[in-house]
């Protein structure tokens, strides 16, 4: 567990405290495991490094690992009870007082005893890949509250996810991966040394730093494909239609105009990603 001592001013979240405190209560009285995921925690995650934050958002998002829909209902009524409300979809809620909108998205056994029920219901909720990552999942501290975060590599998994859903709503999950490959060679270089060295000899390559942290990323989120096929289908399908060329790669397309590159540049450093996932794993 992380025992650094971040704060939520640091976190640059309007009202995060607020609303965190009032799901944490809920969720720890009703013995439900959840998991700040998205922006959020990849923020929280940033931070334990040193990094900035980066964009800021107030949304937040948290899985919640429950049984049934009976069990996630009682879940929202209790929030709703804090003063929370309903919105059109099923899994957010909002609060007017601090102007935030919660997803709460479920997994786990709903998935399994309420198959027909959850997947009428979310079926525009992406789910695909929480259990296999969450299981995988850190604890961070913040102001004496523990908030448990997917590690890095899996946050890249569950934002592909999310984005080949819904690429037309999803534009952000794109800058955040990029975001969580251009700091990684920093934050992680004692462990890229330790354990990856033989990735080394590409430092003096154009934007190598970033070619060798997708790799590194990309070996290290291996574990996550080997639980589930068809998680492993959908982001090999995504990564291979994403490099049959530059030119029609969305992913490499919006990479290069963040990073102000060439396309072909971005498409290497996609490249790299597929490549760590496929080799043998380094550690």
């Amino acid at each position: 567990m992380s025992t650094s001592n971040q704060t939520y001013k640091e976190l640059a979240i309007p009202y995060f405290k607020e609303v965190f405190d009032m799901i944490d209560e809920v969720l720890i009285k009703r013995k439900i495991p959840y998991y700040l995921v998205g922006v959020n925690a990849m923020a929280l995650k940033l931070l334990e490094k040193g990094g900035k934050p980066g964009r800021g958002t107030k949304d937040i998002d948290f899985a919640l690992m429950v049984a049934s829909m009976d069990e996630y209902e009682q879940i929202v009524e209790l929030l709703v009870d804090q003063g929370f409300t309903r919105v059109k979809s099923p899994w957010t809620i909002y609060h007017s007082q601090f102007n935030v909108v919660v997803d709460l998205l479920p997994f786990g056994q709903i998935e399994e005893n309420d198959t027909l029920s959850f997947h009428e219901r979310y079926s525009d909720l992406h789910v695909l890949g929480f259990r296999e990552v969450l299981e995988s999942a850190t604890e961070i501290s913040i102001e004496y509250k523990i908030a448990k975060i997917p590690p890095l590599p899996g946050m890249i998994i569950l934002k592909l996810v999310a984005w080949s859903d819904r690429p037309e709503e999803r534009d952000n999950d794109l800058s955040d991966i990029f975001r969580i490959i251009e700091t990684y060679y920093d934050h992680e270089w004692d462990h890229i040394v330790a354990v990856h060295y033989d990735l080394l000899d590409q430092v003096d390559e154009a934007h190598g730093d970033l070619k060798i942290a997708a790799r590194v990323l990309g070996r290290q989120a291996q574990v996550y494909l080997r639980k589930s096929t068809e998680l492993s289908k959908r982001i090999f399908d995504l990564l291979r239609n994403n490099l049959l060329d530059a030119e029609s790669s969305q992913i490499a397309r919006e990479w290069a105009k963040l990073k102000d590159i060439e396309v072909v540049e971005a498409l290497l450093i996609l490249q790299a990603f597929e490549k760590g996932l496929k080799e043998l794993e380094a550690g």
